[in-house]
């Protein structure tokens, strides 16, 4: 059976999460261990046919093990850590590392150079939570809002804030960067990430070229059930592999997050959408499609599911999605609706360089309040592109990042 086909289901990262202290003698250590593990499990996923792309370590919240009394001293400790990262052995595998959650105002205002200075090695996120009335911590989100201005006019084509993003109702232990964080009482914890669009993508067309369905619904079991044995072969198989590898682990499994976590070098999460006979992402039938796609993700059995395990829509990061924003098939507004029955929010989302800072605060409510109130995880993820207003092109040159249209902020 092609869904079998370990080359279009491939692990996207091996996420580590530890907990450093003050103490800078300890790091090494702990790096190194990390690294030890991550590079052993990936030679064990790929002796057994699984392509392992990134992996990646998070820490406790930064203000607890960096010195954060002034932006040279945090700059000091984190490029210490960054030659520790850089000198890990994981022979060629990208390594990614984040710093764990801004939790003040001033750990805040750090960000922007600490970003610009040290890109992938330093991804952080401000959790916004809720007053004893309800009411998100507006506070919070407006100085996450000013350092999201920060990143945009220092860092080149504001590309900075790819390494930030801003949590809602988002628990520990989420693989995907830069929503991850990690807290001491957790313990040392890994988690497995996938990226299977071509997996769904493949099984969907196979489907339909056998199917003699004749009715929506029928359809609608039919696609839910090949996407659904095919996530449960997989993560099954990784489960066992894990469970059979015989190496000390000195973190615990934690679980898989099933999200399809798509890419730019990956088939498009529209083509999932396309199989699914919606006629493009954002034309009626989204929603419905959306839903389903949740339903799958969240129906994996004999494992944890932890982070987002739903659908992530992330803009700049899937060609097909960049393209419907070139093609107008989709706002910003739809984008937040549809995280009303999905997964991850705004995220990688460009917006005009000069949109008012109480504009990006109020999105930020908007989706914090939907999170909440439809207890889910959302992040918002915005990049204010400087000197470009709503429908430019952008001029992205990051490897990780699509060239799209940039969206209204209404």
């Amino acid at each position: 059976m092609s869904y079998k086909n370990k080359d279009i289901c491939k692990v996207r990262t091996i996420t580590t999460f530890l907990s450093l202290a003050s103490d800078k003698d300890s790091w090494k250590k702990e790096i190194d261990k990390a690294s030890r593990f991550c590079l052993r499990l990936s030679n064990e996923l790929s002796d057994n046919g699984y392509v392992v792309q990134s992996v990646r370590i998070v820490t406790n919240p930064f203000g607890e093990y960096l010195n954060t009394a002034s932006l040279e001293s945090a700059r000091a400790d984190l490029a210490f850590l960054s030659e520790l990262l850089n000198a890990a052995d994981l022979s060629g595998m990208r390594i990614r590392f984040a710093i764990g959650e801004a939790k003040t105002q001033h750990e805040i205002v750090l960000l922007p150079e600490l970003i610009q200075e040290f890109g992938d090695l330093c991804n952080v996120c401000v959790n916004v939570g809720l007053d004893e009335y309800g009411f998100l911590d507006n506070e919070l989100i407006q100085h996450a809002v000013t350092a999201v201005e920060r990143i945009s006019c220092i860092t080149p084509r504001g590309e900075g804030n790819f390494n930030f993003t801003v949590n809602f109702n988002c628990d520990p232990l989420i693989p995907y960067f830069p929503a991850s964080y990690h807290r001491n009482e957790s313990g040392d914890r890994f988690v497995i990430g996938l990226e299977t669009p071509d997996l769904l993508v493949d099984v969907l067309q196979t489907y339909n070229q056998t199917t003699e369905a004749d009715n929506h619904n029928d359809l609608c079991k039919g696609y839910y059930q090949v996407m659904h044995n095919a996530l449960q072969h997989h993560i099954t198989t990784i489960q066992n592999i894990i469970s059979r590898a015989e190496f000390d682990m000195p973190f615990a499994f934690a679980g898989f997050d099933s999200s399809a976590a798509p890419s730019k070098n990956c088939a498009s999460m529209v083509a999932v959408y396309e199989q699914m006979g919606v006629e493009y992402f954002g034309a009626a039938g989204t929603v419905e499609a959306s839903a389903l796609l949740t339903r799958v993700f969240k129906s994996i059995e004999g494992v944890d599911l932890v982070g987002f395990s739903g659908l992530m829509l992330a803009l700049t990061e899937d060609t097909g999605l960049a393209q419907g924003s070139i093609d107008a098939h989709f706002d910003i507004r739809s984008l937040l609706t549809y995280s009303a029955v999905c997964g991850i929010g705004l995220d990688t989302v460009p917006i005009p360089g000069n949109t008012p800072a109480d504009k990006i605060a109020a999105l930020m409510r908007d989706t914090g309040t939907m999170a909440y109130r439809l207890n889910k995880p959302l992040t918002v993820r915005v990049f204010p592109v400087p000197g470009l207003a709503a429908g430019d092109m952008t001029a992205f040159e990051s490897d990780d990042l699509c060239n799209c249209a940039v969206l209204a902020v209404p």
